[in-house]
């Protein structure tokens, strides 16, 4: 309705009911009882929406919402009515009200669960500072029973009798069992306290968190909503305005089933709310939304460039900074090098199926929305998140998808290889960047960190090392020779033997890297003499074994079947002048 509408509504409203009007401007306004029903969660605020419902009188209206945040975004109010009572709205507006601070029960209740936590702290220092006077009490009594006897002079002292050996025996048995017993007491003691002291500071904690909240004097908000009703009635009345404070971000968690070669990948929501208003059984959405950037592109100011009088400075010396970048697509090749041992992984479920278990719990699924530009994920089941700035996991969605696994290792560093697997976001919206945990059927393996992923775009999860593929790497020869026929010059020879076996009960694609040295001096030359150079492709050249890649490394990609082993030689010179002296070699 636009606003020249509803002034033709009021208009005749006021002609219709001319004894109204003036009750109507002295009327008190009325306050609206309101419950937050939903939220909207941006990356760093959220729309709240509260719901009220009231009996509208006829006549003018003014509907009070009282007490909302003091960060409440007064452009971002929006309003919305239904019920029996024919309204129209007026206007919306909002203004600051300073109160006197009331102490927060949270607080309270805080502080007197320190003061019972210092309590216990100050009984246990208590007990210990006894446990420590009855061991040194215990100690004198027997340095006093066991000690030397004293020497009388001139006979005027008669020396007291000194106790049996049986006495003896019994005060270092009743010694021995005293020393065991506070041993094990002051052992239980420093345990509670060290318990203890753990509850203290996180007490602590969250009570200096809760009083930096509380300012001195509260400033909150109250939104006062205008509306003229041709007859009264029932109005469900819909606020919602935009809060600061709020955030989400993404986590998953990505579950390997290595006998279905498929990937678990559930996704969840990371919400922390620290807006001011507790959030009980609302109804969630998530938005990958970004209104902190603006609708439009930022406009580009012209680069300048003015000319300025050359200060000449003897002293100085230029640095000058040399490198490039890298393109990472290793994604990329080790899908398009991943053999037929896995080609059958993305092109749909296994042929032969295993028995049916019994059904797992799965993650709630939320109802997803994309656009043009974000999209939103509406969590099914209610919410409660209060305003303490702790994380609240939610669960968005889970997928299961087909997965290409290859084993990668760098012998000379590590002989462990590490299993990885490479899946496609086969779902309709963005992954967006978050931690993720990976599992290996039931056993957590890593954490790591998801990049963010485009639909139908392939990634790579790491699932951490992997003995199934045995690697053993040893230097066979190494050998240093005079050539020339003034022995001007050195060759010195290597030969590396890698040793792989696979024992898996399936068949397993292994991917290793061994670098060749790499000459930066045109009198430093590397030859290699195995393998071939005619068995060596060219960096990323599908369906071959070995290829080189950047920097004078060789890379084997290698499909061993169940049991099998298999044996790599490389074998390569370095010569240069022997008056060239050269770092790297080994």
């Amino acid at each position: 309705m636009t606003m020249q509408t509803q002034f033709r509504a009021l208009a005749v409203i006021l002609i219709a009911n001319p004894a109204l009007f003036a009750p109507a401007l002295r009327a008190a306004p009325i306050p609206a009882e309101s419950t937050i029903t939903a939220a909207t969660v941006y990356s760093d605020r959220a729309v709240i929406t509260r719901e009220a419902r009231f009996i509208l009188p006829a006549g003018l209206s003014e509907i009070t919402f009282a007490a909302l945040p003091a960060t409440l975004e007064d452009a971002s109010l929006q309003v919305s009515g239904r019920g029996a009572a024919t309204a129209t709205l007026l206007d919306v507006s909002a203004r600051s009200t300073f109160l006197t601070a009331e102490a927060d029960p949270r607080v309270a209740t805080l502080e007197a669960t320190l003061t019972g936590l210092q309590r216990e702290d100050a009984a246990l220092a208590a007990k210990i500072a006894l446990n420590d006077r009855q061991r040194v009490l215990l100690q004198n009594i027997e340095q006093s029973v066991l000690a030397p006897l004293p020497v009388p002079i001139g006979g005027a002292a008669s020396v007291p009798a000194r106790p049996s050996l049986d006495d003896a025996e019994k005060l270092l048995a009743f010694s021995a069992a005293q020393s065991t017993r506070l041993d094990t007491d002051r052992a239980a003691l420093d345990t509670q306290r060290a318990t203890l002291a753990d509850q203290l500071s996180a007490a602590e904690r969250q009570l200096r968190e809760l009083r930096g909240r509380t300012p001195a004097r509260r400033q909150v908000k109250t939104v006062s909503i205008r509306l003229a009703a041709a007859q009264a009635g029932n109005l469900d009345l819909t606020l919602a305005y935009a809060l600061p404070g709020a955030s989400w971000s993404p986590a998953y968690d990505a579950r390997l089933r290595t006998a279905e070669r498929k990937v678990e990948l559930a996704s969840f929501g990371l919400v922390r709310n620290t807006t001011g208003e507790d959030w009980t059984d609302i109804a969630l959405t998530l938005s990958t939304a970004r209104p902190a950037l603006g609708g439009a592109a930022p406009v580009l100011a012209p680069w300048t460039l003015i000319a300025r009088p050359k200060r000449p400075d003897p002293s100085a010396t230029v640095i000058g900074f040399g490198g490039g970048l890298a393109q990472d697509k290793a994604v990329t090749n080790n899908l398009r090098q991943l053999g037929a041992v896995n080609a059958d992984a993305f092109a749909g479920e296994a042929s032969a199926a295993p028995a049916a278990p019994e059904p797992e719990a799965t993650y709630a699924a939320a109802a997803i929305a994309t656009g043009a530009t974000s999209a939103t994920f509406a969590i099914t089941a209610p919410a409660t998140i209060p305003s303490d700035n702790s994380p609240r996991r939610v669960a968005i969605g889970a997928s299961t998808v087909n997965a290409l696994l290859q084993y990668q290792a760098s012998p000379k560093l590590l002989e462990t290889p590490f299993l990885s697997a490479y899946v496609k976001n086969t779902a309709d919206y963005p992954l967006l960047a978050g931690p993720v945990n990976t599992f290996l059927n039931e056993n957590l393996i890593a954490t790591a960190t998801l990049r963010t992923v485009m639909p139908g775009e392939a990634f790579q999860i790491s699932l951490g090392a992997d003995e199934g593929i045995a690697i053993k790497r040893r230097l066979a020869k190494r050998f240093t020779e005079s050539t020339g026929l003034t022995n001007s010059g050195t060759r010195t020879t290597y030969e590396i033997v890698i040793n792989l076996t696979n024992n898996k009960p399936t068949p397993e694609r292994l991917y290793f890297r061994e670098p060749l040295p790499l000459s930066r001096d045109e009198r430093i030359v590397v030859k290699l003499f195995a393998p071939a150079e005619r068995d060596i492709g060219k960096k990323d050249e599908p369906g071959r074994e070995l290829t080189r890649e950047d920097d004078n490394i060789l890379a084997w990609r290698i499909d061993l079947k169940p049991s099998e082993k298999r044996e790599i030689t490389l074998k390569f010179s370095v010569e240069h002048p022997s008056d060239l002296p050269i770092s790297g070699l080994e």
